[in-house]
């Protein structure tokens, strides 16, 4: 049962929305088992056409959200091949903005 949720921004360069989705659609396999063995259950990205500006939100059942997972190989690998559509720092992790909830329904 997930105790804690995490959410968060990214920004897609222009025109990159459809490959975005198309990469997502073709996550690795393993990448998916190491979020879910790291404790996340639910990951959910959704798109502002306007802006390109993701907004990611994570149900976890531990204590580490995906942010966190950069220290990983696989973690790594993804962020390169990711690298070429969306705003990245030089170690090509994403440039993600950690948001603060404000409101929740029990």
């Amino acid at each position: 049962m997930p105790n804690k949720t995490f959410a968060f921004k990214m920004k897609l360069l222009p025109g990159m929305a459809e490959e975005y989705q198309r990469r997502h659609e073709a996550i690795w396999p393993e990448l998916k088992q190491l979020l879910y063995d790291s404790g996340i259950v639910e990951y959910h990205i959704f798109l502002d056409k306007e802006s390109n500006t993701l907004f990611a939100f994570q149900k976890l059942s531990g204590e580490q959200n995906s942010q966190e997972l950069g220290i990983h190989p696989l973690v790594q690998k993804w962020w390169k091949y990711m690298a070429d559509i969306m705003e990245t720092h030089a170690d090509h992790s994403p440039v993600s903005t950690e948001l603060i909830e404000v409101f929740r329904t029990p």
